[in-house]
């Protein structure tokens, strides 16, 4: 066993509900405290000082200065393994150039396609470890991974064995999906229906085969796949065994619905999901996640994530870091900013990109600091753990643990 601190604060996250509005004085905060960590997990969060007492003989590894700890962070929804740049179509955005006049032009999701088919297996594995990197920078130890750049069988196999390398390259926990349904891809000769079906048929069988992904997503849109072929698509996709998440309600509703009916683990987007759908998804087991960096990308409005929680639905929040509509990457940024925008507590952001965001993804082993759980957690240089999110992502963390380990 080994004794980590003293913390200026622990922050635990222990013992909150999954779904609805949290307070911050629901939060367990344990002052001046250590957390003992036995074969990777945690034994137990406590005072530093009882625990010294307790264990005298203990290996202690010392927390210089004032410094608080917080459980790890999740981010359960990025499509962080592309190659390319899609500054030039931010910029034609920002001046006023419709989605479909992006697209006509050589932008959009297309462009990424393009960019993703061509590129090597070696150069897609080196952007995506700079950008998993990166993310562990930030205190994010479990990193959900979309394929959907490649729309081919050899391209999203090429994509998702690229997550799976990854993997034996970091410590931070990858969850790869697979987002063949993506859109339709320009080159493809056949509708949209056919398309899913060819998703079925050709992609998912070698998914399944190699070992590369366990769940698959879908964009329900009017620009990507209506709602009717994508509920027929992820049922099958259910069939086959893998667990379903849904792109929905980004800029029309009712697919959030969908998402619910089929029993999606999670409704991601939200920004134009209207109050009946809002009730309808809170008494689900679906998480919402909202996905802000999204909003902040597009100029669109933010998830309704006061309603959703006020509603005692399940809210996660993830930064949907891509190349196209939200390029930042820093999920502490756009927690901060949709916190101020739909006034969710301290706690609820904390909550929403940790344990309820491991839900999201069927994990049940971390997001909290309590016995049992993976010792992942991060620590930042002050004495206070509301300067995290008041800071707004400028506050860089200090040190990160994975396994109780330093990273």
């Amino acid at each position: 066993m080994k004794l980590i601190g003293p913390f200026k604060q622990i922050v635990t996250l222990a013992n909150l509900p999954l779904r609805g509005k949290l307070s911050d004085d629901q939060l367990e905060i344990i002052n001046d405290g250590g957390l003992l960590i036995k074969d990777g997990k945690i034994e137990t969060a406590d005072s530093f000082q009882k625990l010294k007492d307790q264990f005298p003989n203990i290996e202690v590894e010392n927390i210089e200065g004032e410094q608080i700890c917080l459980p790890a962070f999740v981010d359960s929804h990025t499509h962080i393994c592309f190659a390319g740049n899609r500054a030039n179509d931010f910029a034609m955005r920002n001046a006023g150039k419709t989605y479909l006049e992006i697209a006509e032009t050589g932008g959009g999701i297309w462009s990424s396609v393009q960019h993703t088919r061509s590129a090597s297996e070696e150069e897609l594995l080196k952007t995506t470890l700079e950008r998993i990197n990166f993310l562990i920078s930030q205190g994010i130890t479990t990193i959900e991974i979309k394929s959907g750049y490649g729309l081919d069988v050899e391209s999203e196999l090429k994509m998702l064995r690229v997550i799976k390398k990854a993997q034996t390259f970091t410590q931070a926990t990858l969850i790869p999906t697979c987002l063949s349904a993506h859109l339709k891809p320009r080159d493809f000769e056949g509708s949209s229906q056919e398309y899913l079906q060819y998703i079925i048929d050709e992609i998912l069988p070698k998914v399944k085969e190699e070992n590369l992904a366990e769940r698959v997503d879908i964009f329900i849109e009017k620009s990507a796949f209506l709602p009717e072929e994508s509920k027929a698509f992820l049922l099958k996709a259910k069939e086959l065994g893998f667990e379903i998440t849904v792109h929905a309600d980004q800029f029309t509703s009712g697919s959030s619905r969908i998402a619910v009916e089929v029993g999606a683990k999670s409704a991601d987007h939200l920004e134009a999901t209207i109050d009946e759908d809002i009730e309808f998804l809170a008494q689900s087991e679906t998480v919402a996640t909202a996905l802000p960096g999204a909003s902040l990308g597009l100029g669109e409005k933010f998830t309704p994530a006061r309603k959703i929680l006020d509603a005692n639905g399940i809210l996660a929040i993830a930064s949907d870091w891509n190349p196209g509509s939200a390029p930042m990457g820093n999920l502490i940024t756009q927690a901060s900013i949709l916190a101020t925008f739909e006034k969710l507590s301290t706690a609820e952001v904390l909550a929403g990109i940790t344990f309820r965001s491991t839900f999201a993804l069927s994990l049940e082993d971390r997001g909290t600091l309590a016995k049992g759980m993976k010792a992942d957690f991060v620590t930042f240089k002050t004495d206070n753990f509301q300067n995290v999110l008041y800071h707004q992502g400028s506050l860089k963390a200090e040190n990160v643990y994975i396994d109780g380990e330093k990273f």
